[in-house]
Formats: C-alpha cells, structure tokens, sequence
C-alpha cells in the first residue's frame, strides 16, 4: 500500500499534483475527506471546517491557522471564518485524528493538513515538500487562479505565513526544515506530468 503526505507552497500546484498522483498510484486522494472527517467531528458545517479569511480584514491567529487548511492553492471568493463556533486546538485535534484514521487504511496522497508534520514517524509515508522561488509561484497563481498579481502575491504571503505557523505551533517543526522531508521538489520548474512521475518513483522506492 502507498501513503504519500504532500506540504503545498502557495503556488506550488498541489492541488493538481495531488490529484493526478493519487490517480497514477490508484489510491485514495484525501484532501476534501479529511475537511469532511474534520467537519463531523466538531460538528460544524464543510464551509466552515474549510473558512477562508476575508482578504480585507487584519486575520487573527487563529483565522490564519484554519486558512492554512484550504490548501496551497486557494483563490478567489473567501467567506468569513466563524471564529466563535471553532477552536485552534480543537480543529488541531480533529485534524490529527482524521490523518491517522486515513494513515491507518495504509494507502492515500494527503495534501497539506499538517500531514508531513503527523505522520513524520511512521515509515510507510513519503513525505513531500512542493515549493519553488516566490516570483515563479506567484505567476503560477496568477494562471492557475485567474488573479492578478496584487492578490497573488498577498495570498502567497498569508498562506505561506499559516503554514509555516501551524506547523511551528502544533508540532514545534520548521516547515522549511529540509528533515522533515524525504523529496523537495521545484514545482515551478517542471511539468504536473514529471513531478507526478518523480514523487511516484519515489513512493515505489521507498516501499522497496
């Protein structure tokens, strides 16, 4: 079986590149049924398990965590987060457990969620960092999310900012810690197709 944990950059085409390597592996693609597990256990609707920041308000901290589990490529129309019905540990909790559900069926490409930082300690997940340099991130948000460069580049910040943050909250890790990966990947630079091939090959190998 095949588990593979992806950490999206903004920009990054995780959600392109999940997608198509959950289909090349023939196994479960979990981003939207870990926000549906995440939702049932706190009892609160999909939208808010998934609320957006409103791009005109100063976010608090907790707004910040919660967008961060969007998914690294995000855009467009936002809804307000309704901070009084969730709470940071909580949706932290709930999150947790609904990766180790989905680790425990042995099979799954996880975007984003905190996955990389979760299941760092268990040997069947390849754990997967998609980045590349800012300017080439934001012109790709541009094309993928038909936004301009002003939102762009402000959606990159936030997002960038939330990720790093959940991460150094929850699990005391870097994001940008080059251990906490087995593959880093220039997503920027090459094709769907071919990093969707390399992080395969990877999985395979590191199945054995």
């Amino acid at each position: 079986m095949t588990l593979v944990a992806i950490s999206a950059a903004y920009g990054a085409a995780g959600s392109q590149i999940g997608p198509a390597l959950a289909e090349r592996l023939g196994v479960p693609f979990v981003d939207r049924a870990i926000a549906l597990a995440v939702a049932e256990l706190l009892d609160v609707t999909l939208d808010e398990a998934l609320a957006h920041e409103e791009p005109d308000q100063s976010p608090s901290l907790l707004q910040r965590l919660l967008t961060s589990f969007v998914g690294a490529d995000a855009y467009g129309a936002t809804v307000p987060m309704p901070a009084d019905r969730l709470n940071a540990q909580d949706f932290h909790r709930a999150s947790r457990e609904a990766l180790l559900t989905q680790a425990a069926t042995g099979a799954g490409v996880i975007l984003g969620r905190g996955a990389v930082a979760a299941l760092r300690d268990d040997p069947r997940v390849l754990r997967v960092r998609l980045t590349g340099p800012v300017r080439r991130r934001v012109e790709a948000a541009m094309r993928l999310g038909d936004v301009d460069r002003e939102m762009s580049e402000r959606s990159l910040r936030r997002f960038d900012r939330a990720h790093a943050e959940y991460l150094r909250q929850f699990y005391d890790v870097d994001i940008n810690d080059p251990g906490l990966y087995h593959l880093t990947v220039d997503a920027t630079a090459f094709s769907t197709e071919f990093c969707v091939d390399l992080i395969a090959h990877a999985a395979a190998e590191l199945a054995g």
